[in-house]
């Protein structure tokens, strides 16, 4: 059971991050209806930058749910710092990111990002391991070794998922998710236009290195921090 304090800021964070996602939406679908040079101008926006903030708050509102889903559906226990991580996470790569350009904004915010995701995705696959461990219908044993390989390939798994739905929405939807297309409009072409993917992957095997190389030597050590804290916490506090 969650105490009352840290369910009530659960509960506030998940609120306030799923608001932020559907405030904005009607101001997105009304401009997309009335679209021309005149909204173009004033907003220093194009029509596909608009299209992909509309996919990504729709986006945003189902994934946000996602972790209740699988607690709900399959009894698997998310702590709590975890989803409040995944929560900020959404919040920072798509109200901040997107809505609010900081992708522009801020040269490094996709980098950041792209760390935070991989090292949180490694310490999630580190959890799913350790469960399977601790269940005794399951017989799975794995070494410490084999539980960081599974934690830094789940990180890297995500990563690419993720990429193959940026390159699929700028090739279907004509967005620019994977920057192929500079602030200034300039269009890249050969290996500037693979940079930022390329650049995604490379941050991507890095802190998922990290999450598991951490988790390696916690579970060397006799802590492991994993186990601990699915014992821990319990189910994400929101009703």
């Amino acid at each position: 059971m969650l105490r009352p304090r840290t369910e009530k800021l659960t509960r506030f964070v998940y609120l306030f991050t799923l608001f932020s996602f559907i405030v904005p939406l009607a101001f997105i679908i009304y401009c997309l209806c009335i679209w021309n040079d005149a909204v173009a101008a004033a907003t220093g926006r194009v029509y596909s930058d608009y299209v992909l903030m509309l996919l990504q708050c729709l986006l945003g509102i189902i994934t946000i749910h996602i972790p209740m889903f699988f607690s709900r559906q399959f009894k698997v226990e998310l702590p709590t710092p975890l989803y409040l991580m995944y929560i900020c996470f959404l919040y920072a790569a798509i109200f901040l990111g997107e809505v609010r350009s900081f992708y522009y904004k801020i040269p490094s915010w996709d980098n950041i990002l792209h760390g935070f995701s991989s090292m949180m995705t490694g310490c999630l696959g580190f959890m799913l391991v350790a469960l399977l461990n601790r269940s005794k219908q399951s017989g799975i044993h794995l070494s410490p070794f084999f539980v960081a390989m599974f934690a830094f390939c789940f990180s890297l798994t995500v990563g690419a998922v993720w990429e193959i739905y940026e390159f699929l929405s700028d090739a279907i939807l004509k967005t620019n998710m994977q920057k192929f297309i500079t602030a200034e409009g300039t269009i890249l072409i050969g290996h500037e236009a693979l940079r930022d993917t390329m650049h995604d992957f490379m941050i991507d095997a890095l802190g998922a290195f990290i999450a598991s190389a951490a988790g390696f030597f916690s579970l060397k050590s006799g802590k492991g921090w994993a186990s601990d804290l699915i014992a821990k916490y319990g189910r994400p506090g929101i009703k």
